[in-house]
């Protein structure tokens, strides 16, 4: 069984992470790291994970950029794995989390889903077959009305991952409104859609000369983030030191 520290327990993910847990054999969630501890789980809260003496296997961080190099400091002096699904961080923090990586195996994703990094690989597969054969590629994604950026990182993973799919020859357009020209073959459109409680959806047209090849990925609740950073952790419980990210996890 893997054993699991989880930085930001008492948060909102962190809460999704501790039901999840509670129903999965191979894991076991034997300290939370928060500001202060609620009595509301069903393990120890320390303030700061250098105060948390209980022997584990991974640590999930599920809170913010702050204290990271507490976290990674701690980590790799434990030699604790580390699943980082924490996002905004600086470069200067990204370079810090992959020094880290040398000591320890870190995984860190923008998006922990299950199904959007299995997306992520149909995609490159099926850009590898339909541009080929001249289909137009489009991304569409949609969230609630409260999300700032547009388009959604996880818009950006998937483009990315056809686009390196595709030797990194197409270019992203984000809005045609002020253009009046014949779409460029080697573009991939993306637009955003913002309305509502939409928690995220992501989806993929291929375009060609009568039909429409469409790969889409809906997430009805955050719970899909919760259960693929569990995953995750269960993954990379014993790993030997390196960056790893969701694809490792999919793809075992």
């Amino acid at each position: 069984m893997t054993k699991v520290i989880l930085r930001g327990c008492n948060g909102r993910m962190g809460q999704v992470i501790t039901e999840i847990a509670e129903n999965d054999a191979g894991i076991e969630i034997v300290a939370g790291i928060d500001l202060v501890d609620q009595g509301k789980n069903p393990y120890p809260v320390f303030g700061h994970l250098i105060d948390c003496d209980v022997p584990a296997d991974v640590v999930i961080d599920f809170s913010s950029p702050k204290g990271l190099t507490e976290l990674l400091t701690t980590c790799v002096e434990r030699k604790l794995a580390t699943v980082i699904c924490t996002t905004g961080f600086s470069n200067e923090q990204i370079a810090e989390i992959e020094q880290a990586a040398d000591k320890i195996a870190v995984l860190r994703s923008a998006n922990m889903s299950l199904g959007i990094n299995t997306l992520s690989k149909l995609a490159a597969a099926a850009a590898a077959i339909f541009a080929e054969a001249g289909f137009d590629i489009e991304l569409v994604e949609r969230h609630h009305n409260k999300k700032l950026d547009a388009p959604s990182g996880t818009a950006l993973i998937l483009a990315d991952s056809i686009n390196n799919e595709l030797g990194g020859s197409y270019h992203y357009v984000y809005d045609r409104s002020g253009r009046r020209e014949v779409r460029d073959t080697k573009e991939i459109g993306i637009s955003a859609v913002r309305g509502g409680t939409i928690v995220g959806e992501h989806e993929i047209i291929f375009a060609g000369r009568d039909e429409v090849i469409e790969l889409k990925h809906t997430a009805y609740s955050r719970s899909v983030f919760a259960t693929g950073a569990v995953q995750a952790a269960k993954f990379l419980a014993g790993k030997p030191a390196g960056m790893y990210d969701m694809n490792a996890v999919v793809g075992k």
